[in-house]
This record gives structure tokens, sequence and C-alpha cells, in this order.
């Protein structure tokens, strides 16, 4: 199991994505205010991890142009040890 660290805005992208449906990437801007460029950095960073997936899937980076209409999903296989990381 992968020792989990996150920095606040990690933290603060993770909270803002819904466990059963995913969230785009517009309404996760919405939710945390923070600017795109480091929005989509904090995303991307969490993809390489496996943290996160994106629908529809994704092998490479997202870029600005998907950004808004991406669906961003927790893996389901850290679902549960990112809920417990974001109770500590």
């Amino acid at each position: 199991m992968k020792i989990m660290k996150f920095s606040g805005r990690e933290l603060a992208v993770i909270r803002a994505l819904d466990y059963t449906s995913g969230t785009l990437g517009a309404e996760i801007l919405l939710k945390t205010r923070i600017n795109e460029d480091d929005a989509l950095d904090i995303l991307n960073g969490l993809l390489d991890a496996g943290y996160i997936e994106t629908n529809p899937a994704q092998f490479s980076h997202v870029t600005p142009a998907d950004f808004y209409n991406t669906i961003f999903e927790v893996n389901p296989a850290y679902a549960h040890e990112l809920r417990k990381t974001l109770v500590r």
C-alpha cells in the first residue's frame, strides 16, 4: 500500500470529487476556487499516481481544451484509502 501524503490543494481537489458519479473539470474549479492551470497540474499528477481516472478514459495528460468536459472519478482501488486520508 502506498503512503498517501497530499498538499492542501491536492486535498481540496480530492474533496471536490464525487465518489459515486465523478465530477466535471468545470465543477472542480467552482468548488475549489483554484485557477485552471494549477488544477490541471494537480489532476494530472493524481492521474499519473493512479488515484483518479477520467471518463472518457485518457491515456495521457488532460489538456486544457479537454479539461472542462472531462469527468474525473476516484479510482475504486484507492477510494477507501483516500477517504481515510481526508479524515486525518
